[in-house]
C-alpha cells in the first residue's frame, strides 16, 4: 500500500514522532543530546518553526510544534540529516540513523493542545528515566523543564504554552504542574499516537459512542481531531495536492515549449539557458518568455529558471513586447 502524502500547510500544529533505526539508539551520551537540541534549535529559529513541548530519550523523540512557512517536510530533513552526518561522523559509523520516515500527526488544538503538552513531557516518566514530577522538573532533555522557567531553550514557546493553563504566570505554572501530576497514573495514551479511527476520534469510548449512534464520521491516521476538523484538512490536503499537480504539468508543458521552439528555430537548448546575448538566440528567449507567462501563466522567477536569465530579464523581454 503506498504511503500517503503528508498533510501540512504553514502554522499547522504536528505531533511528530521520530525514533532510531531497529529500535536503536539516535544519541547515545551527553554530547549526542546536545548535538541533537542544538541542530533543532538552530533549524527552528532559520525556518520560523514554533517548538511548544518536546522530549528527547535515547531511541526516540517527540515533538510538538508548529510548521513555519518552508512546512514541516523540510523543517525536519534539514534537522534529521544535518544531525545524523554529525554523529556518525563522531562515532565513525555509516548508515541510516532513523527509523523509515517519522510520524507526523496533524493536531486539531482545542481539545488535544494540552493533553499532548503532558503526554510529551511525561515521556521520561514512562521510560522510567526519571522516577517522579520533582526529577523531571530537573531533567534537562525535555521541554518540561523549559516552560517551569529552569533552562532557557530560546527556541521554546514557553509563553504559548502557558497561556493555555493561566492568565498569569504564577497561576499557570501551578495548573501547569498539577495537571502533569495528574496525567501521570494515566500511563501510555494510545487515542494519542495510536491508528486510524481511535487516534481521529480521541479514544475509544468515543468509537464506541459512534457506533451506538450509527453515526458515520470521517477519520485519517494522519490527524488527531474531530470529524469536521478531519474534513477540513482532507479538503485543504486535496486543494493544495490540485495546486501542485498543475503547477508540475504547466513545467512540463513549459520544458516541451521551450524544446520545441529550439528545435523549430535550430537553436542550443543549453546555449539558450546559459544566457547567450547572440541576437537570434536573444529573440527566441524574448518570444518564449512572453508565451510562457501570457499563455501559459508562469511567475517571472519561474519563467526566468526556464530559460536561464534572470526575473528581471523576463520583466523586460515583457515590457518590450507590450511597446507598440
Amino acid at each position: 500500500m503506498p504511503r500517503q502524502a503528508r498533510l501540512d500547510a504553514p502554522g499547522t500544529v504536528h505531533h511528530v514522532i521520530l525514533r532510531g533505526s531497529e529500535r536503536g539508539q539516535m544519541v547515545t551520551d551527553r554530547e549526542d543530546r546536545a548535538m541533537f537540541l542544538a541542530r533543532l534549535g538552530e533549524v527552528a529559529m532559520a525556518t520560523g518553526t514554533t517548538l511548544y513541548a518536546w522530549a528527547l530519550l535515547p531511541n526516540h523523540a517527540h515533538l510538538l510544534l508548529r510548521s513555519g512557512a518552508q512546512g514541516l517536510p523540510r523543517f525536519m530533513r534539514r534537522v534529521l540529516t544535518g544531525y545524523a552526518l554529525t554523529y556518525n561522523r563522531r562515532h565513525k559509523r555509516v548508515g541510516h540513523l532513523f527509523q523509515n520516515r517519522y510520524k507526523s500527526i496533524v493536531v486539531e488544538e482545542d481539545p488535544y493542545f494540552r493533553e499532548l503538552v503532558r503526554y510529551i513531557h511525561l515521556n521520561p516518566v514512562r521510560a522510567r528515566l526519571v522516577p517522579d514530577l520533582p526529577h523531571l522538573d530537573r531533567y534537562p532533555w525535555c521541554g518540561h523543564a523549559g516552560i517551569l522557567g529552569r533552562t532557557h531553550p530560546p527556541w521554546q514557546d514557553r509563553a504559548a504554552v502557558l497561556a493555555w493553563f493561566g492568565r498569569t504566570e504564577r497561576a499557570a505554572l501551578r495548573a501547569y504542574r498539577a495537571f502533569l501530576r495528574e496525567g501521570i497514573p494515566q500511563g501510555r495514551r494510545p487515542e494519542l499516537v495510536g491508528g486510524g479511527l481511535v487516534r481521529s476520534l480521541g479514544g475509544w469510548a468515543e468509537v464506541r459512542a459512534i457506533r451506538q449512534r450509527a453515526d458515520r464520521v470521517v477519520t485519517d491516521e494522519r490527524i488527531l481531531g474531530s470529524g469536521p476538523f478531519v474534513e477540513r484538512m482532507l479538503a485543504a490536503g486535496d486543494a493544495r495536492q490540485q495546486t501542485q499537480q498543475a503547477r508540475v504539468q504547466r513545467l512540463r508543458q513549459a520544458q516541451a515549449i521551450v524544446r520545441q521552439r529550439c528545435r523549430r528555430e535550430q537553436v542550443g537548448l543549453e546555449e539558450l539557458r546559459m544566457g547567450s546575448r547572440r541576437r537570434r538566440i536573444a529573440a527566441v528567449r524574448a518570444h518564449l518568455a512572453v508565451h510562457l507567462v501570457t499563455r501559459l501563466r508562469l511567475s517571472l522567477a519561474e519563467t526566468a529558471r526556464q530559460l536561464g536569465v534572470s526575473t528581471s530579464g523576463i520583466a523586460k523581454a515583457l515590457a518590450r513586447a507590450d511597446r507598440p
